[in-house]
C-alpha cells in the first residue's frame, strides 16, 4: 500500500527546494556572482538588478510588504 502525500509532506518538500536555492544563491553571492572586479560590466549590474527585483517580489509577498501589504 503506498502512502498518500499529505500537505505537510508537500510543504516540507517545497521548503527543501527553497532552502537549496537560497544556499546556492548565497554561495554564488559570496563568489561575487562569478565575476572578478576587473571584469564587471553594466551587463552584470543589469543582471544583479533583475535578480534583486525578483527577490524583492518574493520577499514582499512573504512579509506582506510593498504591493502585498494588507
Amino acid at each position: 500500500m503506498s502512502r498518500k502525500t499529505t500537505a505537510l509532506d508537500a510543504f516540507i518538500a517545497r521548503k527543501a527546494e527553497i532552502d537549496a536555492m537560497l544556499a546556492r544563491l548565497q554561495s554564488l553571492s559570496e563568489e561575487h556572482f562569478g565575476v572578478s572586479p576587473d571584469e564587471v560590466t553594466w551587463g552584470h549590474v543589469g543582471d544583479l538588478a533583475h535578480y534583486a527585483e525578483s527577490l524583492k517580489q518574493i520577499s514582499d509577498a512573504a512579509f506582506k510588504e510593498g504591493e502585498h501589504a494588507e
